[in-house]
């Protein structure tokens, strides 16, 4: 491994460093940085209302006589999770301009007036994030080259109010902006497109449909929605229906095949993906996790991520973690990030196509913490220990791109030491 990280020391980390100090990119890992918090308690809130603890739920609903117990967990979602998109357009905008040297304020206002003219109503949560980050860099540039032009800005006598003044400075700016974005909103319901962040991920589902039950098929998924995260887009809920077009009548003939004495015919399900690969998370993301507390101590902003994220991550909640470290556009994480998720699947579909490991024809609860997921799935123990060996798998491959990340950040406290 030594060998390893000495060659991504020479070739890797100063092109990971170039592109990580990039200003767009800058400003959107701040703008995930602090809306940490707010994703932690989302994915707290999430846990306990899905906890797949035996009775659990059955003694909650028995206790408060319904289930209005989740009603706390509901609203903590609509305050964090379901209004991710909002938070980024405003903090995106807001640190960019910041860079600009420009009001990063009236910044982020625009670019939420900008995100909702396009839309954004219909999309605030993870689902409009893509579109958000689009428009929040796109409005911003815009505002800071219309504020610098001086016969855009509207100048008050000396005595007005500073607020009063900076509110006026951006006014026609303000304007131009948003109505730039209102217009094509109007040209894309000329066109009969009145959903735009819907529309947009339907555009980006449709590829998948047609995926079959084959290793290949099961390898794209493998590889696809890693990639959609990376770049900001939720790739599971992408991903899902073509998940759920495939999963029941999948489980059903593998229970009717097993019935008649026959081995089951798909591989490729939910179940699968929970059990075997997405283990913490997409990206097996509890390996990057376990493997921080390896190599990864001396790191201390992966600490403090890791110990926020590692009991939601147990129950594969990783958006503290996608968000926290972060994995969206983090060039060192880019490679384990993706090859990670193949390795995995490709080890799973090989053990269950050699019948070492039965296919999987129950679907746990998808918090239900790895091994134990492989276990249900399978309703065998060997299920448990494929999945035990892909989490040690995931641990590896993640090893050395820790350490790396681990160098970077050591040197560059010494920088600022």
């Amino acid at each position: 491994m030594d060998k390893f990280v000495a060659f991504m020391e020479k070739h890797f980390i100063p092109v990971a460093s170039k592109i990580g100090a990039q200003r767009h990119l800058v400003a959107i890992r701040d703008s995930f940085m602090v809306s940490m918090p707010l994703m932690i308690l989302g994915a707290l809130a999430v846990m306990i209302n899905n906890l797949p603890i035996p009775g659990f739920q059955e003694l909650m609903n028995s206790i408060f006589g319904g289930e209005s117990w989740k009603g706390f967990g509901a609203a903590a979602w609509n305050g964090t999770f379901a209004i991710l998109s909002v938070l980024i357009a405003f903090l995106l905008a807001y640190h960019l301009a910041n860079g600009y040297r420009k009001d990063g304020v009236s910044a982020g206002v625009i670019s939420l007036g900008s995100f909702f003219a396009l839309g954004g109503a219909l999309g605030m949560s993870s689902n409009g994030l893509f579109i958000a980050i689009i428009v929040g860099i796109i409005s911003t540039e815009i505002f800071v080259r219309l504020s610098g032009n001086e016969k855009l800005i509207i100048k008050m006598p000396d005595g007005v109010p500073p607020a009063v003044a900076k509110a006026f400075a951006s006014l026609l700016p303000a304007m131009i902006t948003i109505s730039a974005f209102a217009l094509v909103a109007a040209i894309f319901a000329a066109f009969g497109v009145d959903d735009i962040v819907g529309s947009f991920y339907t555009v980006v589902q449709e590829p998948f449909m047609g995926l079959a039950n084959s290793y290949p098929s099961a390898l794209l998924l493998a590889f696809i929605t890693p990639f959609l995260w990376f770049f900001g887009l939720h790739g599971a809920n992408m991903v899902d229906p073509l998940m759920q077009t495939i999963n029941a009548p999948a489980i059903e003939a593998n229970v009717n095949a097993i019935a008649a004495g026959h081995s089951a015919p798909f591989i490729v399900n939910k179940p699968f993906f929970d059990s075997f690969v997405n283990l913490g998370g997409t990206g097996a993301t509890l390996g990057l996790l376990l493997a921080i507390y390896l190599v990864g101590r001396k790191n201390k902003p992966y600490m403090v991520v890791t110990n926020l994220s590692i009991a939601p991550g147990v129950f594969n909640i990783n958006e503290p973690t996608m968000f926290g470290l972060p994995i969206v556009l983090n060039p060192i994480m880019f490679i384990p990030f993706i090859l990670t998720p193949m390795v995995l699947v490709s080890v799973a579909y090989f053990a269950t196509s050699t019948s070492l490991v039965p296919a999987a024809t129950v679907m746990p609860p998808w918090v239900t913490p790895p091994v134990i997921g492989g276990v249900l799935a399978t309703k065998s123990i060997a299920g448990g220990v494929l999945a035990a060996v892909n989490l040690i798998l995931s641990i590896l491959i993640y090893l050395p791109f820790v350490k790396v990340a681990t160098i970077q950040e050591r040197r560059k406290e010494a920088l600022d030491a």
